[in-house]
């Protein structure tokens, strides 16, 4: 057998390297060796998904703007932790709901670059309905 990813022998994954598709295929692996598919439902996932966001969020709360992020230094290597626990979740989601998670990003960087055309939206914060409201008319000095 083939040592697993998450050996202590194997080369570390890095994003140079390591495809979705790797990463999808060894989660997918791990989930199996422990008979887990049977709670992988897309809308068990899609819940977990935001469980672990939550986690994710909590390492920040109550940082100031102007400070330390997370605002206690020891939280820094959790904040690792639960971004993997995302990536999980979303990869156990992806696959369990027949979704090419490249592909879907792709898809959805065409969307907004039609939604949030480069001349309206940068270095704006509204949302697509509010940009060309937002702008000022061709006449108004710009």
């Amino acid at each position: 057998m083939e040592t697993p990813p998450w050996d202590e022998a194997t080369p570390p994954w890095e994003e140079a390297t390591t495809t979705v598709r790797v990463m999808r295929e060894e989660v997918a692996a791990f989930n199996a060796e422990r008979d887990w598919a049977r709670y992988h439902s897309p809308r068990n996932l899609a819940m977990a998904l935001t469980v672990e966001a939550g986690e994710l969020l909590e390492l920040f709360l109550w940082s100031s703007d102007e400070g330390p992020q997370p605002p206690v230094e020891s939280r820094l290597p959790r904040v690792a932790e639960e971004a993997a626990d995302v990536m999980i979740c979303l990869l156990n989601l992806c696959d369990r709901s027949g979704i090419d998670l490249a592909a879907a990003v792709q898809a959805k960087l065409a969307r907004n670059a039609e939604r949030y055309p480069v001349q309206l939206a940068r270095g704006r914060l509204e949302k697509s309905t509010e940009l060309a409201a937002a702008q000022p008319d061709e006449g108004e000095g710009r």
